[in-house]
């Protein structure tokens, strides 16, 4: 956690101790927990005060006195293997989005109102922070990423397992059902949240030994790479789109009319299935002569197209 986001939560007056600078987290959570709390009616002239008047020094007696609401918030989520630390920095930011929004005239204490704020700041930390892929973008799957876990923890405590069952990680199409029901949400989506949770985040780019590499141990980055910018498949795209437009037309107009025909019909007017163009049966037919006089005319012209594309190639 910065020392900057600490000192700037120190509020300016002499009877509230100011957080030093920190060099740990343990340190600040100890110097937190020491932080006086606030009896109600302070509270309430505290927030009436910010209110009313704008006052910083009010603001920052309900933000320092609720500071250990955060860490208590933070514990319960140290599962998904992010820092405390950062974790409390955004239930901080949470907090203090609560105490700038909080009505004291509803007539409840800040701890109930902030709750949701600072539970709010640090599920969107995680969402964005935990996978690479986004796991929960609706509401409800936000609701069933947060509760999933518990959930299965619960069912299986209070379902008689055989011993057989004892290391089961998966849910069965009962309990399937139930999260679905308790959570209002589709049991597909329970199904596919379950997935996600349960396989591990993959290294993209880790340093792989010499052994891994000599038995074709690949990271993902290995075969996940884009080499379609590559120069040289730059070069060989460029080369091919003029063949297939420019260049062929250029060739053939350096045909005979015979020749350019044939061509033509040979491998131009043919389907992708390979269906459409005329044999050399049919053309020697058409032009009185033997289907090898057709084939010969067909590699000649080949052959002179290959020529006269080389130089158009290479201005372009």
């Amino acid at each position: 956690m910065s020392q900057t986001t600490v000192h700037a939560l120190t509020p300016a007056s002499a009877q509230w101790p100011a957080l030093p600078a920190l060099g740990n987290l343990d340190a600040y959570i100890s110097a937190v927990n020491r932080m006086p709390m606030l009896t109600a009616e302070e509270e309430l002239r505290y927030a009436r005060e910010l209110r009313d008047h704008n006052s910083v020094e009010a603001a920052g007696k309900l933000v320092m006195s609720h500071l250990r609401v955060v860490v208590a918030v933070s514990r319960q989520y140290l599962g998904y293997g992010l820092p405390q630390g950062d974790l409390i920095q955004e239930g901080n930011v949470g907090l203090m989005k609560a105490v700038r929004r909080f009505d004291p005239e509803q007539g409840v204490r800040l701890v109930s109102y902030a709750l949701h704020w600072i539970k709010a700041e640090i599920h969107e930390f995680i969402l964005k922070n935990w996978r690479m892929v986004k796991v929960a973008t609706t509401k409800a799957q936000r609701k069933l990423f947060f509760n999933l876990r518990s959930l299965k923890a619960d069912l299986k405590a209070s379902h008689a397992m055989t011993e057989g069952e004892q290391y089961r990680t998966s849910l069965t199409d009962r309990e399937i059902d139930e999260v679905a029901s308790q959570l209002n949400v589709k049991r597909e989506e329970v199904i596919e949240m379950e997935t996600r949770l349960s396989g591990g985040d993959v290294v993209l780019d880790p340093t792989p030994v010499d052994e891994e590499r000599e038995a074709g141990h690949f990271a993902p980055i290995a075969y996940l790479a884009d080499h379609t910018h590559e120069p040289t498949a730059v070069l060989e795209a460029k080369e091919r789109n003029f063949l297939a437009t420019d260049g062929i037309q250029m060739a053939l107009q350096t045909l005979d009319e015979r020749s350019r025909r044939i061509v033509q019909e040979r491998w131009l007017n043919v389907n992708d299935d390979g269906s459409g163009g005329m044999t050399l049966h049919e053309l020697a037919e058409e032009y009185g002569v033997s289907a090898e006089r057709i084939r010969q005319i067909e590699v000649a012209a080949m052959k002179k197209m290959r020529k006269a594309m080389v130089p158009a190639l290479a201005a372009a």
